[in-house]
Parts: C-alpha cells; structure tokens; sequence
C-alpha cells in the first residue's frame, strides 16, 4: 500500500515496522541549528515508526566532510540495518559549496554501495538559509522513512 500523494509505503505497510531495525545516524555540526532540527525530526520519526531508541546510535562530526568516514566506520561494524548522514551545506560566495556538496554526495552513495548497506542521504544542498529552513523538519522525517523502508526491502531481497 502506497501513500496517494508520495507514492510512498503507508504508515500501516509493513516496509515501515522498524521494530526490530539497528539503525546509525551520523550528524554534521557545520550548520549546527539546522542539523539539530533534522536530528530531531529523524529520531521522532524513527521512534513513531516503530525503531526502539536504545538502538538508534547518533554521532556527529565537524562538517559534511566527515560524514562518509563515520559512516564507514559504522558500517564496518556490520551491526546496523540502514545508517542516516544529516548535514547542511549553504552555497556561499565560492567554490567550496561545490566541492563539500559533490564530494560529501559521493562518500555516502559509496559506502552505501561499498558495504550493501542503506544510507539515507539528508545532507542539504541549499542556495539560502531560509532554504534549509524550510526542509530541516520535513527532511529528517524523510530519512527516517527511506532509511526503514530500505533496510525492510534489503531484509527481502
């Protein structure tokens, strides 16, 4: 069963029990009110769709950067169903926007692929901070929902 307007699973469907799920989230402080509140959101979330709290493990790091090397390192540990990356880029007046945005993007899709493993991606890539704004809560819910679907379908396949 789909939801009507996303195309995604309802909140009834099986693919969202995250009740026995180990899941990991590792959290950029670069930006650090808007990953707090995507954070949030995704914890909520993950506890509102079934995950227990004491097997959620959170980490955070300095920036986006880091992020593919702690998820790396959790999923070496072989112990986590689906991992979560939340982080906030903001274009700025350089280059550097670009190359955090492309770089942190590819470090979580290959260890995703690396590892077989499901990663949520929820960096944010905004142009404004009223852009990150808008998504933070919206986005972490996201996660949450993409990171218990992937880890039910990889339980499938």
């Amino acid at each position: 069963m789909f939801g009507a307007d996303k195309g995604i699973p309802a909140l009834g469907d099986d693919r969202m029990n995250g009740k026995k799920l180990k899941l990991g989230i590792v959290q950029a402080r670069f930006n650090e009110a808007i990953t707090n509140a995507l954070a949030q959101a995704c914890k909520a979330e993950l506890l509102s769709l079934g995950v227990l709290e004491k097997h959620i493990d959170h980490v955070t790091v300095p920036g986006a950067l880091e992020v593919p090397l702690a998820l790396q390192a959790m999923a070496e540990k072989s112990k986590y169903d689906a991992l979560i990356a939340l982080g906030c880029i903001i274009r700025g007046e350089t280059y550097h926007f670009e190359l955090v945005a492309n770089e942190s993007g590819a470090g979580v899709s290959r260890i995703s692929l690396d590892y077989q493993l499901p990663i949520a991606n929820a960096i944010l890539t905004t142009e404004t901070l009223d852009q990150a704004l808008a998504r933070q809560i919206d986005k972490g819910r996201d996660a949450a929902r993409v990171a218990v679907e992937m880890a039910k379908l990889m339980e499938e396949i």
